[in-house]
């Protein structure tokens, strides 16, 4: 009897995933264990194990297409076996027929009917809707692609490669146009991640009343403190400026409680008894925001190596979702770009977000009446005007600026 395999629930929060590659095609034997795909959130890239054994039978969604967790992606069983009961309500295998090509009108040039002949030796072949659509808008013969998806199908992936090998125009088009070089521009669909942020961006831009204050404050004592670790060696020296500022910020956040908090309507707030921390890291799948949860009972050490795991999870694909959740502040550390004010999107439904800027030499009058330079570091502070008056707001960073100036008697408090 076939088995099928489900789409995995990556999270307690995740409600479906996309598929993101095939690795195997329609005729494989498989093995329990055996690598069939790769599936992303909106957060993070997995790889789905089989969880049978036997001959991929059906693929029931091909590559790029968003299931639904715990619907059924694929059956696999003996060959011959009828697997329409396990085929989800709308699925179709995920290789399609392959379409007719229009006839080319009879006025076309030779050169052009040459061309058709050719695409109809080529274009017995199977292609997905997406290879076809990339293929009708960048105007080359989708059918001429090398197919590498299931069963022989052509897909977006062998669409772009023939592109980018110069691939032929399309038969039908007039003789006379002038050859081009490549195509003008090129379409390219939002990753899952790139979809999250952008409706989360949005969202808060559109529903909050967000408004930005910019503080700098002397980085002396934080640069010191940060050269010292390094020299000391062992553990401590892998701690970073950015690290003491999450340890400060979970030291001077819980007085501000509206700042740790969650908006739930217009008219409740939920005010968080610990700081759960929310770091934005850059990833090459997009901006991720794992949380350090309980952060104002962890040491800075702590905080430290903490951050550098989930970090190097969410650079991997390989964090868990329920780690990106939970946040009621965060912090988005923009210092090593260079930047020296920016304005933080607020993450919703948080109140607040604080931006990390980077160190500027700034001049002031020093004790004797002398011009001296200090090291400056901006921060700035964006938060939900509906929950917080710009006055706490502002408060809030005065005394976090006071504290990363003593920061070793913050420690020892």
């Amino acid at each position: 009897m076939a088995n099928a395999v489900l789409m995995p629930k990556a999270g307690i929060t995740v409600e479906s995933c996309i598929i993101g590659k095939w690795e195997k095609k329609v005729g494989d034997q498989i093995a329990e264990g055996d690598i069939l795909f790769t599936y992303e959130t909106d957060k993070a890239a997995f790889e789905c194990e089989s969880t049978a054994a036997g001959e991929l039978l059906e693929i029931f969604f091909g590559d790029g297409e968003e299931v639904p967790c715990l619907v059924n992606v694929c059956a696999i069983g003996t060959k011959g076996e009828d697997v329409s009961a396990l085929r989800p309500d709308g699925a179709a295998p995920a290789a399609a027929p392959a379409e007719e090509i229009p006839a080319v009108p009879a006025a076309a040039a030779p050169v052009a009917a040459q061309a058709v002949e050719t695409t109809a030796a080529a274009g017995t072949g199977k292609i997905s809707p997406r290879a076809r659509n990339l293929a009708e808008r960048a105007g080359v013969d989708g059918s001429l692609a090398t197919p590498t998806g299931p069963d022989g199908r052509i897909i977006e992936r062998d669409v772009r490669r023939l592109m980018a090998e110069g691939a032929p125009a399309q038969a039908a088009a007039p003789v006379a146009a002038v050859a081009s070089a490549g195509p003008e521009y090129e379409d390219v669909k939002f990753s899952g991640i790139r979809r999250a942020i952008s409706k989360s961006m949005h969202n808060s831009l559109t529903s909050m009343a967000q408004l930005t204050h910019n503080f700098s404050f002397d980085a002396s004592a934080i640069l010191a403190y940060r050269k010292m670790l390094k020299e000391s060696g062992g553990e401590c020296a892998g701690i970073t400026i950015g690290d003491l500022i999450l340890y400060a910020v979970s030291r001077v956040l819980p007085g501000w409680p509206d700042l740790n908090a969650h908006m739930l309507d217009d008219v409740s707030i939920r005010k968080f008894n610990h700081v759960n921390l929310g770091v934005a890291v850059d990833t090459p799948r997009g901006l991720i925001v794992p949380t350090i949860m309980h952060a104002d009972e962890k040491s800075l050490l702590e905080i430290s190596n903490e951050l550098k795991v989930l970090a190097a999870e969410a650079r991997d694909g390989a964090i868990s979702p329920d780690k990106l959740t939970g946040a009621s502040f965060t912090v988005s550390n923009l210092g090593g770009f260079g930047v020296e004010s920016f304005t933080p999107v607020i993450n919703p439904p948080q109140t607040g977000i604080l931006g990390v800027c980077t160190t500027v030499q700034r001049p002031r009058k020093g004790a004797d009446g002398s011009i001296q330079l200090y090291p400056a570091m901006a921060l700035s502070l964006t938060y939900d005007h509906r929950a917080i008056d710009g006055a706490p707001a502002s408060r809030f960073v005065q005394e976090l600026c006071k504290q990363l100036e003593h920061f070793t008697v913050l420690l020892a408090k």
